[in-house]
């Protein structure tokens, strides 16, 4: 953990939160409007709050955190096999499992401390600026914001170690992680944006044609591990969101502009929640497979 890599991730998202939170500071006066369910969470407005010219706190973890999950685990395995000390860990009197189970929670604690501290860290400087402490559940809401963060971040540093395991050159693994992550940053949404063109309903299309074409084009979005992610921070972060998918008008027709309270919340990003941490397990059950049956050798 005392590489440059980390080193300089470290200090690139601790600075982007910086920037961040000094924008949020400086806009967070004309982001409070009349008739806003959000006003009465004046102190989420600080992780979600931009004008335009740096991205929000969420924007930056949504983007930085895979570089940092790939940063911390693309040479976890093959690093060791290279320099010849991988076998000589398997050939001490310990469970093979317990290597590749300490290179994921180890790498985690990482992740989680500094999130952790990041997150407080925007706290205790909006504290400072606003001079309004955050309510109860204010408080509660950014503390499952920062542990979504870690499943996501935690979904990358998994792929990135069963690229590990799966490559014999860091470098070739490293590629691979990185190729996916602009996959999934950059390309898909091009691709789903030409499926949405193709599949478009006509003008004479019923409501529910184009209420099913809409659901149809979310569930494909929401394959993106930075979709979910998104969806549920938003949830989180901005209580007067009701819903992540289409609604008609007789269920908008009545309804009342105010915030949802925390456990409605997260009712409505669970199954956000489920599948971000299923495609973590995933990743980890599959790297966790393939280092146990992979053949280790001395050079």
């Amino acid at each position: 953990m005392r590489s440059w890599r980390f080193i300089i991730m470290i200090v690139l998202i601790a600075l982007t939160c910086m920037g961040s939170l000094y924008t949020a500071l400086t806009n967070i006066g004309d982001s409070i409007k009349p008739n806003d369910p959000d006003n009465a969470f004046l102190f989420l407005k600080l992780f979600t709050v931009s004008d335009g010219t740096l991205p929000s706190f969420v924007v930056f973890i949504s983007f930085l955190g895979p570089l940092l999950g790939i940063a911390l685990g693309f040479d976890a395995i093959n690093s060791e096999q290279n320099r010849g000390t991988l076998s000589r860990i398997l050939s001490q009197p310990i469970h093979r499992d317990y290597l590749i189970n300490a290179k994921f929670v180890g790498a985690l604690i990482v992740i989680g401390i500094m999130l952790f501290s990041l997150g407080f860290l925007v706290m205790g400087f909006g504290l400072i600026a606003i001079g309004i402490p955050p309510t109860a559940e204010e408080f509660l809401r950014m503390v499952f914001f920062i542990i979504v963060s870690i499943f996501y971040v935690a979904f990358w540093l998994n792929l990135s170690i069963f690229f590990s395991i799966q490559f014999r050159q860091a470098a070739t693994s490293a590629l691979a992680c990185v190729a996916i992550w602009l996959f999934f940053s950059v390309f898909y949404n091009m691709i789903i944006n030409l499926i949405g063109k193709a599949l478009s309903p006509s003008g004479f299309a019923s409501d529910y044609q184009i209420i099913s074409y809409q659901r149809f084009m979310l569930n494909l979005l929401r394959f993106a591990p930075s979709q979910l992610f998104s969806d549920a921070t938003t949830t989180l972060l901005m209580p007067s969101v009701r819903s992540l998918g289409p609604l008609t008008m007789e269920q908008v027709h009545g309804a009342i502009p105010s915030p949802l309270p925390l456990g409605q919340s997260l009712i409505v990003v669970w199954p956000q929640l489920t599948g971000l941490i299923a495609a973590t397990v995933v990743c980890f059950a599959l790297s966790y497979v393939s280092f146990m049956r992979r053949e280790v050798r001395s050079r």
